[in-house]
């Protein structure tokens, strides 16, 4: 991907409580993915587009993924609900250099699951308190712009023990009112493809019209995106150089 091609975004939802929950539809009435997609499409860079899992191969057909350099992801109640044949294609993409952004409850997804190779399960807590993330690599590209910290009004609560490996790079630390610390910016790379974990954005809050986590979405994305590193190749290879093998 040349540098003047833009970064092709697919933003995914499993858009079942805004459909569901009046409260939660009138939050994002047309749908978190819509929230998180009107703000790329105004920043430089970007080609978005958007896919729901209700949508003929939960909109993630062979075709939307081979044109997507990352893919941002949002479920919740609906984990199960997400084909293996399709977990296994973005993971296959993934692992082939397609970045992976999982925000709030898809720690809980398939796809994050496989990718972590653990349970990815943690404490939590829904009294809507003061989340404070705290930059704890700040000459990280995905921290650029934040300042120290960032404050979220109201956020559900997410506490350690959360049960990844440990991550490749630690961005963000949350700390709650309730004295929890969560570790909520995770940077990973699997195969040629890097993942993104970031923790704020529960449906009941107004979390993805928040500029300053609309920016870090922003950033993340545009270092996950796909890169024009070498081909992996695996399996039996012919030397190099000429090898001699004494009897």
């Amino acid at each position: 991907m040349g540098m003047s091609q833009p970064i092709r975004v697919t933003v995914w939802n499993e858009f079942r409580h805004e459909q569901s929950d009046a409260h939660i539809r009138a939050v994002y009435p047309e749908g978190i993915h819509r929230a998180i997609a009107e703000y790329l499409e105004d920043q430089p860079g970007f080609s978005v587009q958007t896919a729901t899992l209700d949508e003929p191969e939960h909109g993630l057909t062979e075709d939307v993924l081979a044109e997507t350099d990352v893919l941002i992801w949002w479920g919740h109640q609906a984990h199960a609900a997400v084909e293996d044949e399709i977990v296994d294609r973005v993971h296959a993409r993934v692992l082939d250099g397609m970045g992976l952004i999982c925000l709030h409850s898809s720690h809980f997804s398939k796809i994050f699951k496989k990718l972590m190779g653990t349970t990815c399960n943690l404490k939590w807590r829904e009294l809507g308190e003061n989340e404070r993330l705290w930059v704890v690599e700040p000459g990280h590209p995905i921290a650029a712009g934040v300042g120290q910290y960032i404050d979220i009004p109201h956020e559900e609560m997410y506490g350690e023990f959360f049960d990844i490996p440990e991550p490749d790079t630690l961005v963000f630390i949350s700390w709650f009112p309730g004295g929890e610390v969560f570790r909520s910016g995770c940077c990973y790379h699997r195969g040629r493809g890097k993942v993104f974990y970031f923790r704020p954005g529960h449906e009941s809050f107004p979390t993805f019209y928040q500029a300053e986590v609309r920016h870090v979405i922003a950033n993340a994305a545009r270092w996950a995106a796909t890169t024009d590193g070498p081909e992996i190749v695996y399996g039996n290879v012919q030397p190099l150089e000429e090898v001699t093998v004494s009897a």
